[in-house]
């Protein structure tokens, strides 16, 4: 119960309402006292607090041997606010005053006391006027404020606005009422829209989930969600065709395990019953051989292209002459047996020039992509080596065969690792592994290799590699 609480929006909403009006209700108040309130020694007062204690001022004005005086504790408040005060008889001639600025005169009209009665805050002070009854006659006094207090007077028909007191508590009521209404629609209306987005997400990961249309206030949010259902089942697709080629990688390496231990077993038996002559035996030792040493080739392949993944292979880059180093790759493929009678063609724009690699990991790279044109493609086929310059700090290694090409299918799956391409039926043996180590390998060099191909246009491999890593 307690979750389920936590978890509707209606609640959150019903907060959120209520601390927005807590927070209205303070900034009213607040702002009520900013406006129509005034600082004073004791703390904050009403704006009206100046004409308030004018009129009561006159408590503390007495009359002494014809002499007008101010109590010593009206004395002490005028000193305690900072006010000053200013008596006049009944001419406007100033009897008494009190800490009065020099920049007031000691005699008024009646016309200027009637302005001073309504003037706004100047000179420093905002100053009201009142009267106290002496036996002499009524006398006017003036009181300075160090306070910037507006003087306005509101009149209103008493009548009317007693006549729309009813009224006016009705119209609250009613806004009242309908605040209260409107924030419980807004509030139902916010849930139904939270709960379809909530719906949509748990959807997403069940993978049920229907596109919702991108419109209104959350059709950012809708999209989003689209997006990201989108994203996930992209990902699925990749993840399940990534599991299917992976399943058939093993299935072929599989096979292809079983292909040479096959014939190494038959041989083997026969070699075992002791009935054949010493050339049979030979020949039956060459094949043995020939298989095992195609089996080591695969569990190598395996072996390397997870190191390389893993980063556990030593990685001990050296200067070496790399024309020269191609020179003699080239060299030692075509005294291989199986590619003695093909065609490997080498050429430089540069005359010599030393690169830091690694000779065995980068041997293996380019042995790797010149062996898969050799093997994927008809005897006749011609693969051409040539190296270039690209500025002072970069060379090129291009590799180019006029074979039967490839397909746009087979180029996006080239360099993944449990990807077997459809042109393999001259040499099926091969692991699967060799471009997708060859890759590993550049990259580990701070390189990048590139393919371009055609079906029956041949391909062209390109590997930039800086001189110094």
């Amino acid at each position: 119960m307690k979750n389920r609480w936590k978890s509707n929006p209606f609640v959150y909403t019903a907060i959120l309402l209520s601390a927005l009006f807590v927070i209205l209700v303070a900034s009213a108040i607040g702002l009520g006292y900013y406006i129509f309130a005034i600082p004073e020694p004791e703390g904050l007062s009403l704006a009206s607090w100046p004409n308030t204690f004018t009129d009561n001022f006159a408590v503390w004005i007495g009359c002494e041997n014809e002499r007008v005086t101010v109590e010593e504790i009206g004395i002490h408040r005028l000193d305690e606010y900072g006010l000053w005060v200013q008596i006049l008889d009944q001419s406007g001639q100033e009897i008494f005053s009190h800490n009065k600025p020099s920049s007031y005169p000691d005699r008024y009209t009646m016309s200027e006391l009637l302005t001073l009665s309504k003037s706004e805050f100047e000179n420093g002070y905002t100053v009201f006027v009142s009267s106290y009854e002496s036996p002499e006659g009524a006398l006017n006094y003036l009181i300075g404020f160090p306070y910037s207090v507006g003087k306005y007077t509101l009149y209103y028909n008493g009548a009317h606005v007693g006549r729309l007191s009813p009224v006016a508590r009705k119209v609250i009521l009613l806004a009242v009422v309908l605040v209260i209404f409107c924030g419980a629609a807004y509030s139902f209306w916010l849930s139904k829209k939270l709960a379809i987005m909530i719906a949509g997400i748990r959807k997403i990961s069940r993978h049920s989930y229907s596109p919702m249309k991108e419109k209104g206030v959350f059709g950012e949010v809708y999209g989003s969600l689209n997006k990201m259902d989108e994203e996930i089942r992209r990902s699925a697709k990749i993840q399940e065709e990534t599991d299917r080629t992976r399943k058939e990688w093993i299935s072929n390496i599989t096979h292809d395990l079983k292909t040479p231990l096959s014939p190494i077993r038959g041989y083997g038996e026969l070699l075992a019953d002791g009935e054949t002559d010493d050339d049979t035996v030979r020949n039956y030792g060459a094949i043995i051989l020939k298989n095992a040493d195609h089996m080591e080739k695969l569990i190598d392949d395996l072996k390397l292209t997870y190191q390389l993944e893993a980063g556990a292979i030593p990685y001990t880059p050296q200067k070496t002459k790399l024309i020269r180093f191609l020179r003699e790759l080239v060299i030692d493929i075509l005294i291989d047996p199986p590619f003695s009678k093909r065609e490997i063609g080498f050429e430089s724009s540069i005359q010599e020039t030393e690169a830091e690699i690694d000779p065995g990991l980068f041997r293996r790279a380019v042995q790797n992509i010149v062996i898969n044109g050799l093997i994927h493609n008809p005897p006749d086929t011609v693969v051409k080596i040539r190296v270039d310059r690209d500025g002072e700090n970069w060379f090129i290694i291009s590799v180019r065969d006029n074979g039967n090409g490839m397909s746009e299918a087979e180029l996006f799956g080239l360099w993944t690792r449990y990807y077997r391409g459809t042109n393999t039926k001259e040499k099926p043996e091969g692991s699967g592994l060799g471009l997708a180590i060859a890759k590993q390998i550049i990259t580990l060099h701070s390189g990048t290799i590139g393919v371009k191909s055609e079906p029956g246009a041949g391909t062209q491999f390109e590997i930039r590699l800086p001189l110094s890593p």
